[in-house]
């Protein structure tokens, strides 16, 4: 064997045992066979520490009939240069919302075979909490089973009925016809209409709460209400808090006669939240997000940020465009406003509705958060209260989830423009446990006499028995 084969099956030998050393695994054919090689799909291993890790490996292999050619290639990871845009620009502009209350820019479709009903409603953002419901869910793995969920807590207090719009349709949309406001307005809903409440000479409606009165006025008032049955279609104005939160409202179902005489009977009357929505509806959630004010593209719209030794900052859009066009296109990230924006999130559905405090016998109520399963005499409150918002004394919505917003901000709930059909909205919500421990820390207790006897007597609370023995 001269000096160049023995080089050659050395190089060979090398190059065999460190291809077996990858943990690559070739069969190679007998001699004289047709075909090509037979190459197992076997992965090399990489060893990191003690935990190998898996790298795939690429061979390119010659047919029998030629000299044998084995060639090895890793794929190896490199920088991207293309991905997915960051952030959706259905949203665009994002910028600071006019109005602090959600608008609802549309309604469910009116159905006259069904009796008159509302089909939004308001609510303040309470708080989060979770609870332990069983699912029924046949043919899904967690059928019958329990699951823990997370829900929003919405306080719902009554609306006031304080007026009537009337709409005719135009070539160019609905336009209001009639106005019609009740009798005795309350000073909550007064204070919507001035700028500077304590500055002002508060007479809004001191005249026109004479119509109801007079003759002359009360025929003006009859002749409203029969010109909004013949022409138009109802929307209602509900109000709450001290400065009223006033805003229009869809009637549905029935005729317009019988919507016109509905909002005639309801003026000055309190509508509850379970005359609007129902145990297991599915509903849409209007309102203004968090505001975070001006942030810089990594934090408003989420892009990459660029290496360590960047020059003049990492946390921006590497190119914001081409010499030509000389100009940035809209759809390129910038700094900005972020967040305090008009969302809206569909299809929440409705876990619980709960009803306020109130007496019974004489007796003060407080336990709405109790369920079949849990007999604990408690309220919806957590220990504490909820943090940043207090307790929920009025009557309350526990949604699926998140909504957005803070706390205490007011959020505009409508019914689903939607026909629900699948499983999930259909299905039952059975409750088992309501969580109310304290949201400020680590909380343990659902209640103040759990805690009690869990803590024993404090030292308070012996001094404060020795002052009164």
């Amino acid at each position: 064997m001269d000096l160049f084969s023995a080089l050659f099956v050395i190089w060979l030998f090398f190059s065999m045992s460190c291809w077996f050393h990858s943990s690559a695994i070739v069969t190679p054919l007998r001699q004289g066979s047709s075909g090509c090689l037979c190459l197992l799909p076997v992965h090399s291993l990489e060893t990191s520490g003690s935990k190998p890790t898996p790298r795939p490996h690429l061979y390119t292999v010659s047919s029998a009939d030629e000299p044998a050619n084995f060639t090895l290639s890793s794929l190896q990871s490199h920088r991207k240069f293309s991905a997915p845009r960051h952030g959706s620009l259905g949203f665009l502009p994002r910028k600071r919302s006019r109005r602090h209350r959600g608008k609802a820019k549309s309604f469910p479709k009116d159905d006259p075979t069904k009796p008159v009903h509302l089909t939004a409603f308001l609510g303040y953002k309470a708080g989060m909490t979770h609870i332990v419901r069983e699912v029924d869910r046949p043919g899904s793995k967690v059928n019958k089973k329990e699951v823990v969920e997370a829900v929003t807590i919405l306080e719902t207090p009554p609306m006031i009925v304080v007026g009537v719009v009337g709409y005719v349709s135009t070539p160019r949309g609905l336009r209001s016809f009639k106005t019609i406001f009740a009798e005795h307005v309350s000073e909550e809903c007064k204070r919507r209409f001035y700028r500077n409440w304590y500055k002002s000479k508060k007479k809004a409606f001191t005249k026109y709460c004479k119509k109801w009165q007079d003759d002359e006025g009360k025929k003006q008032l009859e002749k409203d209400f029969g010109s909004m049955k013949k022409y138009c279609q109802m929307r209602l104005l509900p109000i709450a808090q001290k400065k009223s939160h006033l805003m229009e409202v869809q009637l549905n179902g029935g005729s317009i006669a019988d919507k016109v005489d509905w909002a005639r009977e309801k003026l000055e009357q309190a509508v509850p939240v379970n005359n609007v929505f129902t145990q297991d509806e599915m509903i849409d959630v209007i309102g203004i997000t968090k505001g975070h004010g001006y942030k810089g593209v990594t934090s408003r719209w989420g892009t990459k940020k660029l290496p360590r030794k960047t020059h003049r900052g990492l946390r921006k859009v590497a190119c914001i465009g081409a010499w030509h066009p000389s100009r940035v296109a809209f759809s390129v990230a910038r700094a900005g406003q972020k967040g305090y924006h008009h969302r809206t999130e569909i299809n929440k559905k409705i876990y619980k509705i709960g009803q306020g405090f109130h007496t019974k016998d004489g007796k003060l109520v407080k336990n709405n958060a109790s369920t079949e399963y849990d007999l604990s005499n408690k309220s919806i409150n957590p220990l504490g209260g909820f943090v940043h918002y207090g307790d929920v004394t009025n009557d309350f919505i526990m949604v699926k989830g998140c909504v957005v917003g803070v706390k205490k901000r007011v959020l505009t709930l409508r019914k689903s423009l939607l026909v629900q059909t699948n499983r999930r909205a259909m299905e039952k919500i059975d409750l088992k446990f309501i969580d109310t421990t304290s949201k400020f820390g680590h909380g343990r207790f659902q209640t103040m006499e759990e805690k009690k006897a869990f803590m024993g007597p404090l030292k308070k609370d012996r001094i404060t028995k020795e002052e009164t023995a």
